[in-house]
């Protein structure tokens, strides 16, 4: 979860000018813990923070500069949003993650290469230091018209993080921890491989997002993609604005989880500094659908067989691992003599199976192998793709199907396909034919 938070929240803005009165920063309810909360309950593990954003302003009380909560009446200018966000996420075990814009239309550093870059270090340092384990630490190449050839010393700040915290994932254009997906509308590439080429990445470069959207089956480098997108139209919260539908979020949730990504799905605070009531609720109506979707899967009362399996019977690779629980490391393994054709076959009753939602999951820590499957039931083919990696949800675009055998061909793959993971579903909101 994302938490856009700042003085825009107060001043109606997306991005500030950097002229705003600290003293508009006045969210005299905050409740991390209401924030966090919600993270939990909606089935977060991490939530990424906007601790400076191109206005600024800071949401900790920095040492380098004045322009923080530290000049705002909320707390007489003792209040540290960061340090509440830290001790609420610690207290329900989920981890914080910071955002630290690069570009700040503030400081008047900004513009001048060197002081600006040593300054930002110097805030960076500060919270890597303060704040205790931070899981990811976000950067984006934004920049300012009024310094378009400004630089940023990408390559020193990401030796000082990896520095101060070895553990860290890093997200930027170009990583190298974690990549962005290429657009802010939480969509993946209908393929979408894990693997990409750093080589061919710079950060902020808008020429290259077709290619950061579907990864590179060639890339040497291991950089998932996490797609970024608001549950509002706006990344700040505005009176004038409602969430999203929840149809709207489910096609976003297939378009990204069922693609092979991370889903960092942005709430903001409003500026009372509590998550607000509609959001909360379209998001425990998102997760209730997801959990309705999801916690029955119709493949598990099916008779199950493959086309071969690595040892024969009893050698531990045998389809009946896509059943198990184990999503990473239990998995069906063909034999290892070259085929023309892997396949995986599910046999229900007599009567047949209703679904309209079929999972696949790739072994995905030894490696995004499959390039190209099939699906059929009952012999007619009812979907088809491209890459999977750790999830591919297929929503089958006639709509409810029903049928007695399900068959899930692999038609090319980078080495042996190892699909850990299957499940066959029922999505009662989904309805094609009213999109």
């Amino acid at each position: 979860m994302f938490l856009h938070f700042g003085v825009n929240t107060f001043s109606d803005s997306e991005w500030g000018t950097g002229h705003e009165n600290p003293a508009i920063f006045n969210p005299i309810g905050l409740d991390a813990n209401q924030w966090v909360n919600t993270a939990v309950e909606a089935g977060v593990s991490l939530v990424i923070l906007t601790a400076k954003h191109h206005d600024g302003f800071c949401l900790w009380p920095s040492k380098y500069t004045d322009h923080s909560v530290k000049s705002s009446p909320w707390k007489n200018g003792n209040g540290d949003v960061v340090q509440e966000l830290v001790n609420a996420a610690k207290a329900r075990e989920i981890d914080v993650g910071l955002y630290l814009s690069p570009w700040d239309r503030h400081d008047p550093r900004y513009g001048h290469e060197l002081q600006y870059n040593e300054y930002y270090l110097a805030q960076l340092q500060e919270l890597l230091n303060k704040y205790g384990s931070v899981k990811e630490i976000w950067f984006d190449g934004a920049k300012g018209s009024n310094a378009p050839n400004m630089s940023y010393y990408f390559t020193d700040w990401f030796s000082m993080v990896n520095e101060l915290q070895s553990s860290i994932n890093i997200f930027s254009d170009a990583g190298p921890g974690v990549r962005w997906v290429g657009n802010e509308n939480g969509s993946a590439g209908s393929t979408c491989w894990s693997t990409i080429n750093r080589t061919s990445l710079s950060i902020g470069n808008g020429s290259i997002v077709n290619y950061l959207n579907t990864g590179d089956p060639r890339g040497i480098d291991w950089l998932p993609a996490e797609c970024d997108v608001s549950i509002r139209p706006g990344w700040f919260w505005h009176k004038s604005q409602s969430p999203k539908k929840l149809s709207q979020l489910l096609e976003i949730y297939y378009n990204s989880v069922g693609r092979n990504c991370l889903l960092l799905l942005n709430v903001p605070p409003n500026s009372t500094g509590l998550i607000s009531e509609n959001d909360i609720h379209r998001l425990k109506e998102f997760r209730s659908a997801i959990d309705t979707i999801f916690s029955t899967n119709l493949a598990e009362k099916c008779f199950i067989k493959a086309s071969s399996q690595r040892g024969g019977k009893g050698g531990g690779f045998g389809p009946e691992n896509v059943l198990d629980s184990d999503h990473i490391w239990s998995y069906w393994a063909p034999r290892d003599e070259d085929e023309e054709d892997h396949w995986i076959e599910f046999r229900g009753t007599d009567e047949g199976m209703k679904f309209n939602v079929i999972r696949i999951q790739e072994a995905i820590g030894l490696g995004q192998r499959i390039k190209k499957h099939e699906i059929y039931v009952d012999g007619k083919r009812v979907a088809q793709g491209t890459t999977v990696g750790y999830k591919r949800l297929h929503r089958l675009e006639e709509g409810i199907v029903q049928g007695q055998v399900v068959r899930i061909r692999i038609r090319e793959s980078r080495g042996l396909p190892l699909i850990s993971s299957i499940g066959l579903h029922f999505d009662p909101f989904w309805h094609p034919n009213e999109q």
